[in-house]
């Protein structure tokens, strides 16, 4: 048995297929998914159709392209051109999916491999407890019937700093922020969401958030999509960013976590859609 993590699909099933058969994806093993399943490329119905026949063997956490998903399935935002949506809100079994996709979780934790998925990372503000605590609470709120009321507030930059304090929809719109959108933070733990690119080019006052102190214990490995900028590097060690952008004309990326042996596959394409 082996636990292969994979970075952002985004729709990239065929380049998918291929990277688990150069993997040897069998019937034993556990795959890890980053997020963002869906959006920019050609086959997010498919994806979604394999991951949810498939859930037995899959840790799924949800990204930022398919909490957008949902709120277009909710009727808070249009679908644009550029989401590359329209084959699966036309689908038969687009009700199916998506309320199968509203009640997957924003954080894998196994504390026996001492792993934790995320999206977008882990907030610097956050201890171990205090991940558990949000990344459930949010989850519940998407798995109700009242998920329609976050989506409809989701979006959104603040609160960009964590306070025990913060209550109702702020405290779940800095939760889905932190889980699925955060890149850079200033160096008192503080969100940005305005600079996007690599780390070599950024302000002074902003830095990658896992370069920031964290409350996260150390023996902890953490894993990573959503920043494809990055390109995989620049992650301390036992942190691992599996986004190599797919979508965007590069690699889709597995890491087999129990030898750390990483597999690639380049887009079929070969350039940005």
């Amino acid at each position: 048995m082996a636990n292969l993590l994979i970075g952002d699909i985004h729709g990239c099933y065929d380049e998918f297929m291929r990277l688990l058969e150069k993997a040897k994806f069998s019937s034993s093993d556990i795959l890890w998914l980053t997020g963002d399943l869906v959006a920019r490329g050609p086959k997010s119905l498919e994806v979604l159709r394999f991951v949810k026949h498939n859930a037995n063997q899959i840790r799924l956490v949800l990204g930022n392209h398919d909490l957008h998903l949902l709120s277009i399935y909710a009727n808070v935002t249009p679908a644009q051109k550029k989401d590359n949506l329209e084959e699966i809100i036309r689908a038969p079994d687009f009700d199916e999916l998506m309320n199968w996709l509203r009640k997957q979780p924003l954080a894998q934790i196994d504390e026996s491999l001492k792993l934790i998925m995320t999206h977008a990372g882990i907030s610097p503000q956050w201890n171990l407890e205090t991940l558990k605590k949000c990344s459930h609470d949010l989850n519940v709120m998407l798995s109700s019937d009242s998920y329609v009321l976050f989506l409809d507030k989701m979006y959104g930059n603040f609160p960009d700093e964590w306070q025990t304090g913060l209550q109702g929809l702020d405290r779940l719109r800095y939760i889905a922020n932190a889980l699925t959108r955060m890149r850079f933070c200033y160096e008192d733990g503080r969100l940005d969401f305005y600079y996007k690119k690599s780390p070599e080019h950024a302000p002074s006052k902003l830095k990658p958030w896992f370069l920031l102190p964290s409350k996260i214990p150390s023996e902890y490995s953490i894993a990573f999509g959503h920043w494809a900028s990055l390109n995989g590097k620049g992650t301390p060690e036992n942190i691992y960013a599996l986004d190599t952008g797919c979508c965007w004309g590069g690699k889709l990326t597995c890491l087999r976590f129990e030898d750390k042996k990483y597999f690639r596959k380049k887009n079929i394409e070969a350039k940005i859609r």
